[in-house]
């Protein structure tokens, strides 16, 4: 069974992160707002990936002179939907 997960990213020009997930999977991530390509580009290389290899590997990126960037929010998203189901 499929799950839907929202989350309000922060320090970031995208508003609004809606992840379709099965299990620890990424069926299909929407991002509302924010760099339009180059989400759409992230989306289609998540899916069909495991959260906690995307974890891993978008953690801590930067956008410029920000802490963060919209894939460390992903990361972020993700670390809390995992949270949320332990």
């Amino acid at each position: 069974m499929s799950t839907r997960y929202e989350y309000r990213p922060k320090g970031v020009c995208s508003t609004k992160m809606i992840f379709d997930l099965e299990g620890d999977i990424i069926e299909n991530l929407t991002v509302e707002n924010g760099c339009n390509g180059n989400l759409k580009g992230i989306s289609v290389l998540l899916k069909g990936r495991n959260i906690n290899e995307v974890i891993d590997q978008l953690d801590g990126i930067t956008c410029r002179v920000r802490p963060t960037s919209c894939p460390d929010q992903i990361a972020q998203a993700l670390k809390a939907y995992r949270a949320e189901r332990a």
